[in-house]
């Protein structure tokens, strides 16, 4: 069974439960409601990507109700997180950890995650894992696409810049990453500032609002 600290993650990140929603009740309509600031590292052996190392970093309220009922006694404090790591990245995986990585339209696919560590810093929660491909993929020849995005737009999922993203050394002297911003129309826009926090999903939002990274590489 699924703890209570996932349960109150997956309504924070897919807004399912609209039961719990009405806690939140008071931030009335507009989404997001919820926000992760990532850095994201490609990692690669030769002239192949082999995976990321992922930092998401949670806005202080959705960290404070992250641990809504958990037990964080000084004694408790290193289990109860590695618990929730744990749980969090278990039940992402049905979600592709909201990763989303393409050659050309063809989807590449990952491995499990079983790394990851949940830790605070000034009442910010952050979480960091590794998240290995299936298999190694070729970098040249090939201009390769990275988006990480949540479908309902009820959690805006973001680098702040280019500075955010960066290639591990086997990487840096042959390949770049080019961030592009998402560019919703104004139409687009204004529908999503007037969606209610109870409402239904709409997991067509999430990509319209999201930033592409590109990875380009040359021999």
């Amino acid at each position: 069974m699924r703890s209570h600290s996932y349960r109150t993650f997956k309504v924070l990140l897919l807004s399912l439960l609209t039961s719990t929603c009405l806690v939140f009740s008071g931030l009335s309509a507009a989404h997001p409601h919820s926000w992760i600031e990532m850095n994201t590292r490609v990692n690669g052996i030769d002239d192949v990507v082999t995976g990321f190392s992922m930092e998401w970093t949670f806005d202080a309220m959705t960290s404070a109700y992250m641990i809504d009922g958990e037990d964080m006694s000084p004694e408790n404090k290193e289990k109860t997180l590695k618990n929730l790591a744990q749980s969090i990245v278990r039940n992402m995986l049905q979600d592709h950890y909201f990763t989303y990585f393409f050659d050309g339209d063809s989807p590449i696919r990952y491995k499990e995650v079983f790394d990851a560590e949940l830790t605070q810093h000034r009442g910010k929660f952050t979480l960091t894992f590794n998240l290995p491909l299936a298999e190694p993929k070729s970098v040249f020849g090939n201009r390769l696409k990275l988006m990480i995005f949540e479908p309902s737009y009820y959690v805006d999922m973001s680098w702040k810049g280019e500075q955010s993203l960066s290639l591990s050394p086997a990487l840096q002297a042959h390949c770049q990453i080019d961030l592009v911003e998402p560019t919703p129309c104004s139409e687009q826009m204004a529908y999503a500032l007037a969606l209610p926090i109870d409402a239904d999903p709409d997991n067509a939002l999430g990509q319209l609002f999201t930033q592409h990274a590109y990875l380009t590489c040359g021999e």
